[in-house]
């Protein structure tokens, strides 16, 4: 690999740092966050002033002045109301929080999908590449032939239609590989040079835990589970808190008053009776919406279980394809191939079952590939489930 090659751990990085979703993502933290410092703020004390010139209306009587008086009042918080709403405040940070995990799940588990198709599509494109050279080294050896009468013109024509057809492929691999490079940039927002190198390859080992030990994993540490679960947090308390408001609220009222003769101190309390509404609608509203994410929560417990059992099989299905490729049908397919070369080069066989035997290696060694990508797909989605990913440099 060249100098400043990047691993798949060092793209992963990259992309959450650059990646705009992630910021966002981090930006309704913060405005979690700020909902949790409103949420513990006391009320503000309400002041009013009034003033103004008094006429007696008799004015032998009293001379004519000026009045004003100062009303302050206080609103005493209902302590039950307070500590749900607080409650609820910091329930949603970590529902935010989740959320935000959840997205560099999904962005690190689809960057690791990405890097490794575009090995994919590297592989194939090399391989379209050396089956061109081999279609070339073909047609080279018949048109020599053809020139010295031991071949009929016929097998000439046939070599440069499959020379055409290998060179299509061959352009087709490279603009995919192309495609599959620039998808990545687009998911690391930019951040990665043109010419950038990963790695990596195909044939990494996949290291997982046990199913057993992925089945009590994941429910516990899903950022979508835990965003439910904080969500249903949050959606009790905000019962509590609409029962609380039902509770009547006490405001403590002073006020001072002024005038020619007389200088008057008033203080006392103002009750909110509720006797016409108690907050029936909002009551059962909140009532529901708990509901609703309880259900939610029990569903996605479910889901996220059989994504996982999903993923789990389709890694085992990939691993016995690999395992299948490995034990011997890539060789028997080379050996065959070679075998058919030999035969063409003496006149025992001809052109079609060379080109008919490259065909069946080309398709095998494409397989092959494909089932090495589905391998590191799937190990790929039971990271996202299980929210593994480099969180070295989260900024939480």
């Amino acid at each position: 690999m060249p100098v400043g090659a990047l691993s798949i751990e060092a793209l992963q990085r990259l992309g959450l740092e650059a990646n705009g979703l992630v910021r966002a993502a981090q930006s309704q933290v913060e405005m979690a966050q700020a909902g949790v410092v409103r949420a513990t703020a006391y009320p503000n004390p309400t002041v009013s002033l009034i003033g103004g010139p008094q006429h007696p209306r008799i004015p032998a009587a009293n001379p004519a002045t000026n009045t004003r008086q100062v009303t302050v009042s206080q609103t005493i918080e209902n302590p039950f109301v307070r500590s749900a709403r607080i409650g609820s405040a910091e329930a949603g940070v970590e529902a935010s929080r989740a959320s935000f995990h959840q997205v560099r799940a999904d962005l690190a588990a689809q960057l690791r999908v990405r890097a490794y198709e575009l090995l994919l599509r590297q592989e194939i494109a090399r391989m379209e590449a050396s089956v061109f050279d081999l279609m070339e080294e073909v047609r080279r050896r018949i048109q020599v032939g053809v020139g010295v009468g031991e071949t009929a013109r016929f097998e000439l024509i046939r070599a440069d239609a499959e020379v055409l057809n290998a060179a299509s492929r061959k352009e087709a691999a490279l603009l995919n590989a192309q495609r599959a490079r620039v998808a990545l940039m687009q998911f690391t927002a930019g951040a990665l040079k043109p010419d950038f190198v990963i790695s990596a390859s195909l044939f990494d080992p996949v290291n997982l835990p046990p199913l057993e030990q992925l089945r009590l994993e994941v429910p516990a540490v899903n950022p979508d589970v835990l965003r439910l679960q904080a969500e249903s947090e949050q959606a009790r308390l905000r019962i509590d808190q609409e029962r609380a408001s039902v509770l009547p609220s006490v405001d403590v009222v002073y006020s001072n008053y002024q005038d020619a003769q007389y200088t008057d101190n008033r203080g006392g309390l103002k009750v909110t009776i509720p006797l016409l509404y108690q907050r029936r609608g909002e009551i059962n509203a909140a009532v529901a919406d708990s509901a609703r994410v309880r259900e939610t929560l029990d569903y996605r417990r479910f889901e996220i279980g059989q994504l996982l059992e999903s993923a789990w099989q389709g890694l085992q299905i990939a691993q016995r394809r690999v395992e299948m490729f490995e034990g011997g049908i890539i060789k028997e397919a080379e050996n065959a191939l070679q075998i058919a070369q030999a035969a063409y080069r003496f006149g025992e066989r001809p052109l079609i079952e060379v080109l008919d035997t490259q065909r069946v290696l080309r398709g095998i060694l494409a397989d092959s590939l494909q089932a090495r990508f589905d391998l590191q797909a799937a190990a790929a989605e039971i990271d996202r489930l299980r929210a593994y990913y480099p969180r070295e440099q989260a900024h939480e």
